[in-house]
């Protein structure tokens, strides 16, 4: 018996959305990364892109469990000597709600250009609305 290898012309992907709304931002995540990547399928192998488009909504009303809205901090440099900057979760979720989710997605993807190529297909939007009802996408509860 062979091992079953993908073909790039034999991968089918569908449109998932996700629903943030009273969801924790881990557990978010990690079933975004999970259908980026393609592990829910059974034709999944880790050196090929086999995953899924997958659209998250109401990304603002997204749970941080514990005091981690005002203890975890994000930080960025901007290249300037002693320039490192810090944004609280609440604020940074308060202003800038996508980016909170795609940057928790992220570092759950491999750090290399299947992960990379991956980020590509996740679309977050603030609010309940998308602009991807073309693609009829299948609404997943996770």
């Amino acid at each position: 018996m062979s091992t079953y290898m993908p073909k790039a012309g034999e991968i089918t992907r569908t449109w998932y959305v996700l629903d943030a709304e009273g969801k924790t931002l881990g557990a978010l995540a990690t079933e975004a990364a999970t259908l980026l990547r393609g592990k829910h399928k059974p034709t999944f192998a880790p050196h090929a892109d086999c995953g899924d488009f997958v659209i998250v909504i109401n990304a603002e009303k997204v749970i941080l469990t514990g005091n981690k809205l005002e203890d975890k901090k994000y930080y960025h440099h901007t290249g300037y000597i002693g320039h490192m900057k810090e944004v609280k979760y609440a604020d940074l979720l308060a202003t800038k709600p996508e980016f909170v989710v795609t940057k928790a997605v992220k570092g759950m993807l491999p750090s290399n250009t299947l992960g990379r190529k991956a980020l590509t297909r996740l679309h977050v939007y603030k609010g309940a609305e998308h602009p991807h009802a073309a693609q009829a996408p299948v609404a997943r509860e996770f």
